[in-house]
């Protein structure tokens, strides 16, 4: 199945590229840009085949998202070039088909020429937008913050403030000063309790080693709590044994605690002040489909009492939807991330879109089903494709208040 995909998009891939290429022609340019311009096609195809087939027992390692990426900008690239040629045929085939005369309406040079160079400008948009995606957009962090209202919050904790981050992916990262200038944001928001939930890496505990100090620098007086998420088990890496995955996992659990981190495995802790307490629950992740199912509220929920007011880290928001949500777990506030939100999408007060609202009900930001709110985090890092654009990396702060 893989390889009917690959086949299918490479087709595509030279099929724009060639539509592209007619462009050149029709503008008359140098012989030399035409060879640049089919260098550059197969040179991104083999650097995208060289770093996919050499990857060893990891995937998606910096490099491949590069790879990625400029076969994505290629595309993209090669689309708006080719959409108003495309069209241009395609009115010039109507015409011949209709045209009373019964001959073919005549090439008009300087009207393809204008279409070609029409083209080309429209190109010039998206690819500014994947360039500064690329180099600025993912490091662009957003705070964003709400305060919640609940009527069963203990009294001690009306203010409390909670920093919640999601889907760091430290195998991405490829830019120091930009990562801790971002560690910095989430300390400078001075809550009382940080959040994490899941997604530390893309595929190896040792995708950490690099970063372990900047993130050992959270710091929360209560604490900072972590759970897992579904890149985090290794289950996307060929390993040579079923003990080699275990102690990558194991290692990673160790990384968690060296960093100052409670990680919660479908279990809970309370946070306590002045007698009064509210049960954090932490469970491993759940996700609908082919995504992993770890994850056991019930088990996490051992020894909670039913009065008590809850918070759930819960990696995948589908869990929200077919578990918390249906068992009717009387739990105030769930806490995701998994979407990134796609990592592109357009924001604003008047509209929200994101390709990701396809895949998931739940996909970025605050929502509420009657007394119950599910904040899905956009995520602190990125995956996959190395950028952001409209859906930026995030940085969640929530106030609980009494009401």
């Amino acid at each position: 199945m893989i390889y009917i995909i690959l086949i299918s998009i490479f087709t595509l891939y030279f099929l724009l590229s060639f539509y592209a290429s007619r462009s050149l022609k029709t503008l008359a340019v140098a012989r030399w840009i035409h060879w640049t311009f089919w260098g550059i096609a197969v040179a991104i195809v083999l650097n995208l085949l060289y770093h996919w087939f050499n990857r060893g027992k990891t995937v998606w390692s910096a490099p491949q998202q590069y790879a990625v990426a400029g076969l994505l900008t290629w595309l993209i690239i090669c689309l708006f070039v080719s959409l108003p040629l495309f069209i241009e045929d395609i009115t010039r085939l109507i015409r011949a088909l209709f045209s009373k005369k019964k001959q073919n309406a005549p090439r008009l040079p300087s009207r393809r020429k204008f279409i070609s160079m029409l083209g080309w400008g429209l190109a010039a948009i998206p690819f500014a937008s994947i360039l500064y995606a690329i180099f600025k957009g993912k490091y662009n962090y957003k705070v964003w913050k709400y305060t919640l209202y609940f009527p069963d919050l203990p009294k001690a904790f009306d203010g409390y403030r909670i920093t919640q981050i999601s889907d760091i992916h430290c195998g991405s990262f490829d830019n120091y000063e930009k990562i801790r200038y971002g560690v910095e944001l989430i300390n400078a928001q001075k809550s009382d309790v940080i959040l994490f939930t899941g997604d530390l890496v893309n595929n190896l505990a040792e995708e950490v080693h690099d970063w372990k100090s900047l993130f050992a620098t959270l710091h929360a007086p209560d604490g900072v709590f972590s759970i897992m998420g579904n890149h985090d088990y290794g289950d996307y890496s060929s390993w040579e044994s079923v003990e080699a995955k275990r102690k990558n996992l194991e290692h990673l659990f160790d990384l968690q605690k060296e960093m100052g981190w409670d990680l919660l495995l479908n279990e809970h802790r309370y946070l306590e002040r002045n007698g009064e307490k509210i049960a954090l629950i932490g469970v491993e992740n759940w996700g609908r489909g082919r995504f992993s199912k770890y994850g056991d509220l019930n088990k996490a929920m051992e020894g909670v009492n039913e009065e008590d007011f809850k918070i759930l880290m819960s990696h995948d928001p589908t869990h929200f939807q077919e578990i918390v949500l249906p068992e009717k777990k009387n739990i105030a506030l769930t806490l995701s991330g998994h979407t990134h939100g796609m990592q592109c999408g357009i924001e604003i007060p008047q509209w929200r879109w994101s390709p990701s609202q396809y895949i998931y009900k739940y996909w970025g930001g605050m929502y509420q089903e009657g007394a119950q709110y599910l904040n899905v985090n956009r995520g602190f890092g990125y995956h996959a494709f190395p950028g952001r654009l409209g859906v930026w990396p995030e940085i969640t702060v929530i106030e609980l208040k009494q009401g």
